[in-house]
């Protein structure tokens, strides 16, 4: 084995994540490779039907000043490409090599891939957290009935005309119905057995949640208590206003445990069409959907928007090899990135995703101080953060770590004045 093998870092993933934190990799001087399973960056967006798009503006997603055509699918990828290219990723890339088996041996880590061996100091695992589309297990008894995870539904004009019955309760459902009602489905019932908060609104979604807003009240030094208090008398008052109060959430919504889904304007405008039932499907039959509280429903379509499972079958490390979900992983990692189940073990995604922030701008934050670490230490230890951190302050929580970074005494006017003076139709800047 030659010491082209040999690395400082091995990123695993080639999505958002994992490109970016390439692009901090090779700005620190390190000798570092992705490894991306697919035949080309983007992760599960270049996977996605196009009708996909993001929740946010397309100003707050791109990664500095690089262009980027939209909202949607098509453009995300393009957009993810283009960091690739702008920053000459590719020759520190090692695309169609899927990782088989990570193990933590003497002075760092193993990984195979394919018929190849790579050996590093430090591991970056970011496949993400919407690995494997989540079906859950019903009976099916010669079921008749067309089914399609949201991640799946290729081809939207296939509900005209149809009687649908959606699954699931959060971001995902939110927008297959969204979808039944503009393609004009025969029916649609919505089945579901607990709701998401959303943020409802009469504009495109990725206008419904700002966090430019929630920039300017982090950097102000607004507390949680308060911007928890604020958020839930605004949401409740829109849910009424929208005329929707029947699906109000039964908690209070709180940025430590939930994220602010953005509404769809075309559910919420076409919400009389919807039956809605609470529960969920048990068995498939023929044509028929049985749910839990008893109700039997014909239909011809199924669209399950129930998410997605975490994949990190790939470590060969008992227990962290079966987590399925975000939250577990998020309690196995210290100062929200650090990994403490194996040394020398970095994940991006259960601190980013299902937060309220720009994921680019803060998987750029997370990567440069990883980065630091990396090459110094110190940064971060493996202590235990209950709760989400969101966008600035997750700024803030770095600033406390990682000195070299955030130069004292500048950072925090920095931030401010971003927060408080930055265009909204300029991008987001990076570090």
């Amino acid at each position: 084995m030659g010491d082209a093998d040999h690395h400082d870092l091995v990123i695993i993933g080639g999505g958002i994540g994992g490109v970016i934190c390439l692009k901090y990799a090779k700005a620190a001087g390190l000798n570092a490779v992705l490894l991306e399973r697919k035949n080309g960056v983007g992760g599960v967006w270049r996977d996605l039907p196009s009708w996909q798009d993001i929740q946010i503006r397309k100003e707050d997603w791109t990664l500095g000043s690089l262009p980027i055509a939209g909202e949607d699918q098509c453009s995300i990828v393009d957009n993810i490409e283009a960091w690739v290219e702008r920053f000459d990723l590719s020759p520190m890339m090692r695309l169609n090599t899927e990782v088989s088996s990570a193990r933590p041996v003497v002075g760092g880590w193993e990984i195979a891939a394919g018929n190849n061996s790579y050996h590093s100091r430090y591991l970056v695992a970011a496949t993400g957290g919407h690995n494997l589309a989540f079906i859950p297990e019903v009976e099916r008894v010669g079921s008749t009935i067309r089914e399609r995870h949201s991640s799946t539904l290729e081809d939207p004009a296939e509900l005209s005309g149809r009687r649908v019955l959606v699954v699931g309760g959060g971001a995902s459902a939110y927008d297959l119905l969204d979808l039944c009602l503009e393609r004009n489905a025969q029916s649609v019932i919505w089945v579901y057995r607990s709701l998401k908060w959303m943020r409802p609104t009469r504009k495109k979604k990725y206008f419904g949640t700002d966090v430019r807003f929630l920039a300017k009240q982090q950097m102000l030094g607004v507390s949680m208590e308060k911007l928890n208090r604020l958020v839930n008398q605004d949401l409740r008052s829109r849910y009424e206003k929208a005329g929707i109060a029947e699906i109000l959430p039964g908690y209070d919504f709180d940025f430590r445990r939930h994220q602010l889904i953005p509404g769809r304007r075309g559910m919420i405008a076409g919400f009389g069409r919807i039956e809605r039932q609470p529960g969920e499907i048990v068995r498939l039959a023929g044509s028929t959907a049985v749910l839990s509280n008893g109700r039997t429903i014909e239909t011809d379509t199924i669209l399950w928007g129930t998410g997605y499972t975490v994949d990190l079958s790939y470590f060969s490390l008992e227990g962290l090899a079966e987590v399925t979900r975000l939250d577990e992983l998020e309690a196995r990692c210290g100062s929200l990135f650090l990994s403490l189940d194996a040394p020398n073990l970095f994940f991006l995604a259960p601190a980013v995703l299902e937060t309220v922030t720009s994921t680019p701008w803060a998987y750029a934050h997370a990567a440069r101080s990883i980065m630091f670490h990396i090459r110094s230490g110190g940064v971060f230890d493996d202590t235990p953060i209950e709760g989400h951190i969101n966008h600035y302050d997750l700024a803030k929580f770095l600033a406390r770590r990682d000195k070299s970074s955030f130069v004292p005494g500048l950072w925090y006017f920095q931030y401010l004045a971003s927060s408080m003076l930055h265009p909204k139709n300029k991008p987001l800047p990076i570090p």
